[in-house]
């Protein structure tokens, strides 16, 4: 995404290059990386906005930008038509705006694509007695096969993985737990809308203990015996599943330790992120 660095004429600046017709442009800053942002908020006619953002491409282009970006938020998706017939392309949409792009120099387009990939996560939450807490989806690919499963669920933007392991437990099943460790990912491809996809298996443990399941889309929840759950015909037959359970029988014996959060600053943002590493290794060494 672009980043916003200084201010650029805003409309209504009359423009006079080189003794020329003095000319409009649309309100715009300029990015931290050649280009320029645009980000509506007056409704136009797409007549007056196509003289405008024409004339603006061309000043742009005099000024030796790059990228273009068009913030359209979404009560002026009428422009929309205008900036696509002008050769801008869409990058992403949110549920309030739709952004478009334009590359001006004749080079390749060094503009990054919309994000590439989807992440989620996987919770293993097991008890004293050895049970992991399961779940039957109403919906989904997992409905009507008859496999128990582990909670799952999306990350939401600007979500800890730690964070969406432990609301997706919450959410399905009522349970409330604590992050103990990352245990591995897994890298997909073409999966929601032909995107990638991260998903994180982590191990939790369980800070309550009777079940609230979700009624919009959990038919059942349990504390299964962990056995009875590895054992599942469907569990045996993906290597996904069998490796989650050998990382998981591993990790309870003491023979594999993953990876924790460890709270980080970095200078080019304010608050903490986070750095998932194995701390017990780290600890030992230092």
């Amino acid at each position: 995404m672009p980043v916003s660095a200084s201010p650029a004429p805003l409309l209504g600046d009359r423009l006079c290059e080189n003794g020329f017709e003095c000319v409009k442009i649309l309100p715009a800053t300029n990015d931290a990386h050649g280009g320029v942002i645009v980000d509506l908020k007056e409704p136009l006619h797409s007549e007056v906005f196509a003289t405008l953002l024409r004339s603006s491409l061309l000043h742009w282009k005099q000024q030796g930008k790059d990228g273009v970006w068009i913030k359209f938020p979404i009560e002026l998706v009428n422009l929309v038509e205008t900036a696509v017939k002008e050769g801008f392309w869409y990058h992403h949409a949110e549920p309030n705006y739709l952004m478009l792009v334009y590359w001006i120099p004749k080079t390749d387009c060094t503009i990054p694509p919309n994000a590439s990939h989807c992440v989620a996560v996987g919770a293993i939450v097991l008890n004293d007695n050895k049970e992991v807490l399961v779940v039957l989806e109403k919906k989904g690919g997992f409905h009507g096969i008859g496999v128990w499963k582990i909670p799952t669920g999306v990350v939401d933007a600007g979500e800890e993985i730690f964070e969406a392991a432990i609301r997706e437990v919450k959410e399905e099943t009522g349970i409330d737990t604590e992050f103990v460790e990352l245990l591995a990912f897994r890298h997909t491809h073409n999966s929601f809308f032909g995107k990638s996809g991260l998903s994180f298996i982590c191990m939790l443990r369980p800070l309550s203990f009777d079940i609230k399941k979700q009624e919009l889309e959990i038919e059942a929840a349990q504390w299964m015996p962990f056995e009875e759950f590895a054992d599942q015909p469907f569990n045996q037959m993906h290597e996904p599943f069998k490796y989650m359970i050998e990382l998981c029988l591993a990790k309870v014996e003491k023979v594999y330790n993953g990876f924790s959060p460890r709270p980080i600053s970095s200078y080019f943002v304010e608050e903490l992120n986070y750095l998932y590493l194995n701390s017990h290794c780290l600890d030992k060494s230092s």
